[in-house]
């Protein structure tokens, strides 16, 4: 029967072709006319003259016995078809109801037959794709005559807007009454709904027709009863009863469908279409506009669904739904936050309001979908600040408190019976929304920069862990600090390093507590195990704050274009320069009170502060030498400005010592040293050709310690110069003295003076009596080492090599000077040696013997500045003359020190100092390294089979470095190499030896790239097996980790030779 019935409504809803002659003179309305009732004939004819639909005919009678809307006798064409189309979808409802009971009651026959491979039985109510098409034929016909011609204007789009035919059908309905109207409404309204009940026939009904079934409601159930175009007489025509009926049909409507196509059709209905229409009506624009009590009505259930669970997403996926990704869709998504940030006027109370939003809001941030959350979380991001600029006292309460919690619960952790505190996905989850909040958000505000703050120790000691760990919360730790120090105030900024940097209180992981690694790759809060040794707890705390500073100056040294560093190395400066005066005040107490049996009660608390303060200024000199020792000049010192803090910082804690009565300070090298590089970076400063005025007025704190070296300290060179700098900065650059160029820099001017008696003068090749009656200043040295590393005049930049950067000193001098107990003068002159080997001075070639055994006799020295300089002087050796040097330097390397030695540490030093000046000269052989290598490897190879495990890593490193330069020249030795290689990885003890190993491998296929298959061919099986055998049986994770790396280099030698990469070349051929 089912077919039957959707066979008739194809009869009654078929196009008509060629109808009589009328047609050609007729108008479109009485053609359209002629059609509905040539349709609805031959339905009527159809039902009643064929037998075989005689079900079909008795149950549609029983369907019209029950419609008292139904009228046989109408004169309206277009209300008699929508009648005919109303019928028989009720009695096709009917129908499917019966059949869908039954189905249900009546077990299938073939249910024992049943196997898995069996597709269930389909209900009766399941359509297909050609009945679901005549059905929607037919719905479209009951909308377009039945509904939408009667809602009022204002009510829902206008027909007129949707085709030419919505406007043909909407004037040929103009002329109705408004008691018809809303009757003939209110009927196909009901008849929708009741086919609605099906859910076969509910889809086909709201996927296009929802929006006009929700206007037909709105209207029938909230129309004012003095509407514009309506009398007191249209009221009689609904019932109280009636509009309750519609009234609460509407909020089951509502409820029942899917919430953003909801949310999206009421959008519509409130705020009208904005497309034109078709026939071009001067009251288009009239009819476009919702009705104000429509439009308030949909405010009022908009407000219903976002109050509602899960409202927020269901109005985001609403509005977004769809979209592309593009600059509108940005735009959409600071509208949606507009609106989730402003109040509804329906609400209760916006304590409630903000109470269920910033829940959902919340949840927004935690989408896993990848396609929705991007714009879900631009979203909340965009909302959240909305809220914390517009409703600060509700942000902080229902969205800051929540998304912080967990790091705050670190802080207040007490519950020592959980093992785990605060769980893996709740610091996961809490440190991704701040990173989207704030750094993705990237809005700073006093109350974000405030909340941020509180919990900022936390986050930073969750880096600190991460730091040392693999996982995925160190790249957004990192981002939130760096934005903190780059949003919030200087001042809070230098609190915040301090409170890091240990040298200020501040609330971090609660005591008793510390971060582990979770199981997917992120932390957890967990409780620590008790620790009786208190050696290891000492250690523990110790290399952990190492560890925290470690990890703050990499934090700074990220901060190129901010000035933070350095103020904060300018800040900590001033703080040192105070702690230096009150301890020279404390001396002077601490003479008289040597007794302390003697102390009263007060004087012993007094005593503890100042051991407490002795303690902070300990940890004050490591954070300033932890600084200098990892940030670059270039980052602590990005503008002149700052330098200049540097130096007053400098020459405060010089004017120090000289207010003692005793003068101890004085006599200090290092004080003297400090004040000698304060007074020539200064004069360096005062040297450029033009300074602004900003820089010269911050040059104004200069005047006093300037003035007080000029006239207290005992040095009379130190109190000209100091007059001298203190007259240009007072006269802002009009006073010049001639000498300013030579303070600024000595090392090119009086090349005649010794290191350490320059006098600053005019004339080089003279030496007033001024000089000669001024004691000893190292200030050239001091002076060149600083400019060298801070800012070196143009004059001192050129090539190390040229001659004319050299001091004209004679070879004899140099070599006297290198054997200066003075190490700032012995550091000077093994540079200097190391400039006049490399521009081959025909005296350094005389005495080449000379020059190697003073750089063989520094490596032996304890300071790292002489042995690092004597490193660089035999690589440059090694370079310039490799047949005259490699060979001494080889035989030192495997034998040790030519001299005797009983000190077996010195000698394993000093042949570590010999292969890192091997490895500098295999660098620099480049292509002479296959001419010059092979007594290199073989040195090499032999150092592999040392007693010493650091000389067997050495020569491994330098094997490498020495291996990836020869290119073809390495074939004749790939099997020794790889023999020894093989052995090594397989049956060395020490991790260290198999790691350096395995790098050899790693750096060999770096440097021989697309000749690896080549020059390896024979074992390059061999080396892979190798790495594989690391790989799965090495108990060392760095071993593994390199021999992964060398794997993955080999991989990609050999897709590049399997696959090419394919070029487009056209290749012209001149054939002979």
């Amino acid at each position: 029967m089912t077919t039957a019935i959707i066979s008739l409504l194809n009869v009654l809803t078929k196009p008509i072709g060629e109808v009589s002659g009328r047609d050609a003179t007729s108008s479109k309305e009485e053609a359209f006319q002629a059609a509905l009732l040539t349709n609805r004939d031959a339905l009527l004819e159809q039902l009643y003259n064929d037998s075989s639909l005689k079900d079909v005919r008795r149950l549609r009678e029983d369907v019209m016995t029950g419609a008292s809307w139904f009228l046989n006798d109408t004169e309206d064409v277009m209300w008699g078809f929508v009648q005919e189309c109303l019928l028989m979808l009720l009695t096709l409802a009917r129908h499917l109801s019966v059949e869908l009971e039954l189905f249900k009651l009546t077990p299938t026959s073939t249910a024992r037959l049943h196997t898995p491979e069996m597709a269930p039985p389909l209900p009766p109510d399941v359509l297909s794709v050609t009945q679901q098409k005549t059905l929607g034929s037919a719905l479209q016909f009951v909308v377009s005559l039945g509904l939408c011609p009667y809602l009022a204007p204002g009510v829902g789009v206008p027909l007129g807007h949707r085709s030419a035919f919505g406007a043909m059908v909407e004037k040929m309905v103009c002329g109705q009454t408004s008691c018809v109207a809303h009757h003939r409404l209110l009927t196909t309204t009901n008849v929708l709904l009741h086919l609605a009940e099906l859910s076969s026939l509910a889809t086909l009904v709201f996927t296009r027709h929802l929006g006009d079934v929700m206007a037909a409601l709105c209207q029938l159930g909230y129309q004012p009863q003095q509407s514009e175009g309506s009398t007191s007489k249209d009221v009689k025509d609904l019932s109280e009863e009636e509009r309750g009926n519609c009234q609460e049909a509407l909020r089951h409507l509502l409820g029942k469908v899917y919430q953003p196509v909801v949310i999206k059709e009421l959008l519509i209905l409130q705020g009208g279409t904005k497309q034109p229409g078709p026939v071009g009506r001067s009251n288009a624009s009239k009819d476009r506009t919702a009705s104000s009590w429509l439009r308030r009505l949909c405010g009022h259930l908009l407000s219903e669904r976002l109050m509602q669970p899960n409202g927020v997403r269901a109005v985001v996926r609403a509005i977004l739904e769809g979209g592309t990704g593009g600059e509108s869709d940005w735009k959409k998504c600071d509208g949606i936050a507009r609106i989730l940030a402003a109040c509804p006027q329906q609400s209760a109370s916006a304590d409630t309001y903000y109470k269920q939003i910033c829940s959902q809001i919340l949840e927004l941030l935690h989408l896993k979908d990848k396609l929705t959350a991007q714009q879900f979380q631009r979203v909340a991001t965009s909302t959240t600040l909305y809220l914390v600029q517009e409703k600060p006292n509700y942000a902080q309460l229902y969205l800051l408190v929540p998304l912080l919690a967990p790091l705050h619960h670190c802080i207040t952790a007490a519950d020592i019976n959980c093992q785990v505190v605060v769980e893996e996905w709740e610091l996961m989850q809490c440190v991704e929304d701040i990173n989207k909040i704030w750094v993705v958000g990237n809005r700073s505000s006093a109350l974000l920069l405030k909340a941020l703050e509180e919990v900022l120790p936390v986050v930073f000691t969750l880096y600190c862990f991460t730091k040392q760990n693999v996982s995925n919360l160190r790249t957004p730790c990192c981002e939130i600090l760096l934005w903190y120090l780059s949003h919030t105030e200087a001042s809070a900024a230098l609190s915040v390093l301090r409170q890091l940097s240990g040298l200020q209180v501040h609330a971090d992981v609660a005591a008793g507590f510390h971060f582990t690694p979770g199981s997917s790759g992120g932390v957890q809060l967990s409780c620590r195990d008790g620790c009786s040794d208190e050696d290891n707890t000492l250690y523990e705390k110790l290399s952990g704050e190492q560890w925290r500073l470690e990890c703050l100056m990499h934090l700074l040294s990220q901060l190129k274009d901010n000035d933070l560093p350095g103020d904060f190395f300018l800040d900590l400066l001033q703080e040192l320069t105070r702690w230096t005066t009150a301890d020279a005040e404390e001396e002077e107490e601490d003479g008289q009170q040597l007794d302390i049996s003697a102390m009263t009660l007060l004087e012993v608390e007094q005593q503890h502060g100042r051991v407490t303060r002795q303690g902070h200024m300990l940890a004050l000199l490591q954070v300033l030498a932890v600084m200098v020792e990892s940030l670059q000049h270039t980052v602590l010192m990005r503008k002149n400005i700052q330098v200049v803090g540097f130096i007053v910082s400098l020459l405060q804690r010089a004017c120090v010592g000289l207010d003692q009565a005793n003068g101890l300070s004085i006599g200090n090298p290092i004080e003297s040293q400090t004040l000698t590089m304060g007074i020539g970076l200064l004069a360096t400063l005062l040297s450029e050709p033009q300074l602004t005025v900003e820089v010269y007025s911050s040059m104004s704190r200069l005047l006093q310690p300037l003035g007080t070296l000029s006239q207290k300290h005992p040095d009379v060179l130190i109190q000209e110069l100091a007059s001298n700098l203190r007259a240009v900065i007072a006269t802002q650059g009009a006073y010049r003295p001639d000498n300013l160029s030579n303070i600024a820099a000595p090392g090119t001017k009086d090349s005649e003076m010794s290191p350490k008696s320059y006098v600053p003068c005019k004339n080089q090749n003279k030496v007033t009596k001024e000089s000669q009656t001024c004691p000893h200043t190292p200030l050239l040295v001091n002076n060149n080492h600083v400019n060298s590393h801070i800012r070196q005049p143009a004059s001192f930049q050129g090539s190390v090599t040229s001659e004319t950067s050299l001091p004209s000193k004679g070879f004899s001098d140099w070599l006297l000077e290198a054997c200066d107990p003075d190490i700032p003068t012995k550091a000077f002159a093994l540079r200097t040696l190391t400039q006049k080997v490399q521009s081959k001075d025909p005296e350094t070639l005389h005495d080449l013997e000379k020059v190697l055994i003073l750089f063989l006799e520094n490596l032996e020295n304890e300071d790292s500045f002489i042995y690092l300089s004597a490193i660089q002087g035999l690589a440059s050796l090694a370079d310039s003359y490799p047949e005259r040097i490699l060979e001494r330097l080889l035989r030192d390397f495997q034998d040790g020190p030519s001299h005797s030695t009983t000190n077996t540490d010195h000698s394993l030093e000093f042949r570590l100092k010999i292969g890192e000046v091997l490895m500098r000269a295999s660098r620099a052989m480049g292509d002479l390294a296959p001419h010059l290598g092979h007594p290199l490897v073989t040195a090499f190879l032999r150092g592999t089979r040392d007693s010493d495990q650091s000389v067997r890593a050495s020569s491994l490193s330098n094997l490498g470095e020495l291996c990836q330069r020869l290119d073809y020249a390495l074939g004749p030795l790939a099997q020794e190499l790889s023999s020894c290689l093989t052995a090594l990885i397989k049956t060395e003890k020490e991790a260290e030896v198999r790691r350096a190993a395995v790098h050899v491998i790693t750096v060999l296929i770096q440097g021989l790239r697309h000749k690896t298959t080549q020059v390896l061919s024979d074992v390059l099986l061999d080396l892979y097996r190798a790495l594989k055998w690391v790989v799965r049986s090495d108990p060392d994770e760095v071993a593994v980790l390199h021999a992964q790396l060398a794997l993955e280099e080999l991989d990609g030698v050999m897709r590049s030779l399997i696959f090419p990469k394919q070029t487009l070349e056209k290749k012209i051929v001149v054939l002979p």
